[in-house]
């Protein structure tokens, strides 16, 4: 039996050793899905809600086994759900495929039903963006789109009309250039080196410099063992961007955490004072708190050339993949004798450990939004896989998850949407069966993509959702607040009971909103064979405050407190009442210190 465009898709995604699909059926591509129908032997079929949380949950995929992640929608409205969880991919750098149906080729055009023409709209989002011409075309394209995704890390788009997918080669006449054969299933390693000199241009810097700062990011995830040997070797601290927050374990001695406004005071301080910067697969993207321009000496490992130099002036820039390039500089860099530009990071970081805990193990009512992570993370397993979506949630992960064995985090980094929690997750339960998933998203994240919690139901993915009730759009309200001096307005949202919600998905559901019963609860979510939401209620008045705070970001909440900010008294009653000793582990730069009024 002569076979159809579909099939030579969907076998040629198989022979590149593709094993998932994350989609959702529609008429424009019922050729496929009979096609996947006919091999799910070889190859499954997720079925999603909504498209945009296929999207994310093949950005997950890749994210988590390192493989092309793959999705599928329909035409016009499918495809275009697409967009936000593919940019997302694209954004963090992961290979995903996004498959399309189309209209019928002949009618193109001609405002047909669900003709909304994909390949211009995936223009900006995807380096490879093409309609199948033809069964003959299929091969030709989807090896290509696949080459691309794996070797740029990015994003590719085949968009196939709907007639074409049930076509024979028969039907289809191949052009004499297009000689059968041709192109072939074939990956090629990313494991490149610069050259000597260059090596040791870069080696000289760092041997120069007297406080080197390590600054890791996702491109290192692989490389943990030469990231340590690195900081050993130059007595530096080793400061994780958020997507490289699993590249060592947080209990190493060698690590002051993250940066920027989810990171710790110690890392801050490091940038400051620091001499040499040696930059680890990241392209971190929040300028202000990289070292000064003309303070440190910088030399930048990236597989990516267009990522050299893109947020700090750089002075030497290796291209290669960071584990090869680390194991052919390491060789050249001598041993540091002076450690006191580490030891006093680490006392730092022991105060600031100290001051976590505090925040972890408070008692308060309502109830505190650190106490869920503090209470999760010594409970996970040392193989869990954690995902987060982006809000005040973010902070309190990334602050109060502590990474250690082989443990892996992610969330949606540089685009930092909302929504990408539950999918990532999802997604994670489906490449590791047997490990433990845990979720930890806000009640405003978590609503955008909430139907995913049936496909979590039907496909028995025993993932564990924690929920930040706070019944806001809560980073917003601080960033309103912060950043802008302003009062916050239009960020309150309704109430829903998740517990409930989680019971008529066919999941369990728990709910938590006193820091007394955190512990009983969220070991009991934990043990249970199955799909698990805990509903915890917290306080919506908890400033996410930055590790170390500008006098700049205290004027605008002194502004937005005096313009009339409806939650002042207790917003100001947690600042004074959590950050009396944070003046101690942020060397003196705590909030209570600079905002003017409060700290007298």
């Amino acid at each position: 039996m002569a076979k159809t465009g579909g099939d030579l898709l969907i076998e040629r995604l198989i022979e590149w050793g593709v094993d998932t699909i994350f989609g959702l059926p529609g008429d424009g591509i019922n050729g496929l899905f009979e096609s996947l129908r006919t091999h799910q032997d070889q190859i499954r079929f997720i079925q999603v809600r909504h498209e945009e949380a296929a999207a994310f949950m093949a950005a997950g995929y890749a994210k988590f086994t390192g493989k092309l992640g793959v999705c599928m929608a329909t035409s016009g409205c499918g495809g275009l759900h697409l967009l936000n969880g593919l940019y997302d991919a694209k954004y963090d750098g992961q290979p995903v495929l996004a498959i399309t149906g189309h209209t019928y080729h002949d009618i193109s055009g001609s405002m047909y039903q669900q003709d909304a023409d994909l390949t211009k709209v995936f223009l900006d989002l995807a380096p490879y963006n093409e309609r199948i011409m033809g069964p003959d075309h299929v091969v030709n394209a989807v090896d290509q789109a696949i080459r691309t995704a794996l070797g740029q890390s990015t994003v590719s788009h085949i968009s196939f009309p709907k007639d074409f997918q049930d076509w024979t080669v028969g039907d289809d006449t191949r052009t004499m250039p297009n000689v059968k054969g041709h192109t072939d299933v074939l990956r090629v390693s990313t494991a490149i080196s610069p050259v000597l000199d260059q090596l040791k241009r870069a080696a000289d810097l760092i041997n120069a410099g007297s406080k080197v700062v390590v600054f890791a990011g996702r491109g290192a995830l692989h490389a943990r063992d030469e990231v340590i040997q690195l900081a050993e070797a130059v007595g530096g601290p080793i400061i994780k961007a958020l997507l490289g927050k699993g590249v060592v374990p947080d209990d190493n001695p060698y690590t002051t955490g993250g940066l920027g406004l989810l990171g710790t005071a110690p890392s801050q301080d490091a940038m400051e004072e620091c001499d040499t910067l040696v930059m680890i697969g990241t392209h971190f993207p929040y300028l202000e708190y990289y070292p000064k321009p003309g303070q440190a000496k910088t030399i930048q490992i990236d597989l990516d050339p267009t990522h050299i130099g893109l947020r700090t002036p750089v002075d030497v820039g290796l291209i290669g993949d960071t584990k090869t390039v680390l194991q052919a500089l390491l060789p050249l860099i001598n041993h540091k004798e002076d450690r006191s530009f580490l030891e006093k990071a680490q006392e730092r970081m022991t105060f600031w450990r100290e001051l976590m805990t505090e925040r972890g193990t408070q008692t308060n009512i309502p109830m505190k939004p650190q106490v869920v992570p503090h209470v999760i993370s010594p409970l996970l397993n040392d193989d869990a896989i954690v995902t987060c979506d982006c809000g005040n949630n973010t902070t309190w992960a990334a602050r109060h998850i502590q990474m250690r064995g082989t443990m892996q985090f992610s969330t949606s980094g540089l685009l930092a949407t909302m929504g990408s929690g539950l999918p990532y997750a999802i997604a994670a339960s489906v490449a590791y069966p047997g490990r433990q998933v845990v979720a930890l998203v806000g009640d405003g994240g978590f609503t955008m993509l909430m139907g995913e919690m049936a496909t979590a139901v039907k496909y028995k993915l025993p993932i564990k959702v924690f929920i930040f009730h706070n019944n806001s759009y809560g980073q917003i309200k601080w960033e309103q607040i912060v950043l802008e001096g302003n009062p916050e307005f239009g960020v309150d949202i309704q109430s829903i009971d998740f517990a409930a919600y989680a019971q008529a998905c066919g999941a369990t559901g728990f709910t938590l909103d006193d820091p007394k019963n955190a512990d009983d609860v969220i070991r009991r979510a934990l043990a249970h064979d199955g799909p698990v939401i805990v509903d915890a209620i917290v306080d919506q008045n908890e400033p996410p405050m930055p590790g170390k705070i500008t006098t700049d970001q205290a004027i605008e909440l002194t502004k937005a407190l005096v313009r009339g900010e409806r939650d002042s008294g207790d917003i100001i009653k947690n600042i004074i009442g959590n950050q009396v000793r944070e003046a101690v582990a942020t060397t003196g730069r705590s909030l209570l210190t600079v905002l003017p009024g409060i700290g007298k």
